[in-house]
């Protein structure tokens, strides 16, 4: 190995020890992460500083402070790891050679697709299922992933998108509130605190919209994660666009309540996605047909106990 490339490929005992003091900002603390001395970890730096021929961190009475030469290698690093921790713990997990990386949609996962997951694993105990949670479009081959479930529109560059199911929303509030703020017609929910989903920016204008309602809503609340919109309307907070189908158990126990009786299909759906390298890759073939089934059987009216 030239000097250069000896340069350009650092120890990973090094670089670990580099990443730890970037994130705890404390070589005493990246010590401990790491079982070693301090001493230890500071020779690692030290030796990495010298390799690199490059300050990254400043000493300083009150701590370390990385170097913006330092910080943006400790982004690059930080990445890196994460990647390598990431394929090692899959090589070590690997009991079978069908395995399966899942990415799920946060709620849908949570709240359709696990209760559901023993059924797969009963008829396919051949497949290793790793899930991650993903948000959008990403790449898959820079991920290791190997399928999605996806909600948007069937339009994933260089990937085969199964449809689902699409997805109906109404009105949802709890007993309390309804009670406390009858209503009668649509034009009064206008009126009331809305709650807000920061994903779905336009979900209320469409639904007064397929009533023939000109005018936007109110500003009001806003969330980020689907459980603290519902969390906020069982504690009567407002009145917000829900996904019915996520919130059976909630409608079935009474907890929440349509505030009107109209319904209207969300602009979006649900996909599976996978890559076209993987389109015929057994675990994604089975998972696919598995997942259809699935959807049929919720179609069909079928209760999964919770």
């Amino acid at each position: 190995m030239t000097s250069l490339s000896r340069r350009l490929l650092p120890s990973t005992a090094a670089l670990a020890a580099f990443e730890s003091v970037a994130r705890l900002r404390s070589f005493s603390a990246a010590a401990e992460e790491l079982a070693l001395t301090q001493g230890a970890i500071s020779r690692q730096v030290s030796g990495l500083e010298d390799l690199l021929g490059i300050l990254l961190f400043e000493r300083t009475s009150r701590g370390v402070v990385l170097t913006s030469a330092g910080a943006e290698y400790a982004k690059s690093v930080g990445a890196a790891l994460s990647q390598i921790r990431s394929a090692s713990l899959q090589a070590m997990t690997k009991r079978h050679s069908d395995t399966l990386n899942l990415a799920i949609l946060p709620t849908f996962g949570t709240r359709w697709l696990m209760p559901r997951i023993p059924g797969f694993v009963a008829r396919h105990p051949e497949i290793t299922l790793n899930f991650a949670t993903r948000i959008g479009v990403f790449d898959f081959d820079r991920d290791g992933i190997d399928m999605a479930i996806h909600i948007g529109q069937p339009d994933w560059p260089g990937a085969d998108c199964t449809f689902l199911m699409e997805e109906m929303v109404a009105p949802i509030c709890s007993p309390a509130f309804l009670a406390e703020h009858p209503i009668t017609r649509p034009e009064d929910i206008l009126n009331l605190p809305l709650l807000h989903m920061a994903s779905r920016p336009g979900a209320w204008v469409h639904w007064f919209q397929s009533m023939g309602i000109a005018g936007g809503p109110a500003q009001g609340m806003r969330f980020e994660q689907f459980g603290s919109v519902a969390q906020a309307c069982a504690a009567g907070l407002g009145v917000a666009l829900m996904p019915l189908f996520l919130i059976d158990s909630e409608l079935a126990t009474g907890q929440l309540v349509q505030a009107y009786p109209h319904q209207v299909r969300s602009p979006s759906a649900y996909y599976a996605v996978a890559p076209l390298t993987k389109t015929d890759f057994r675990p994604v073939v089975a998972f696919r047909s598995w997942l259809l089934e699935e959807v049929e059987r919720y179609r069909g009216g079928e209760v999964i106990a919770w």
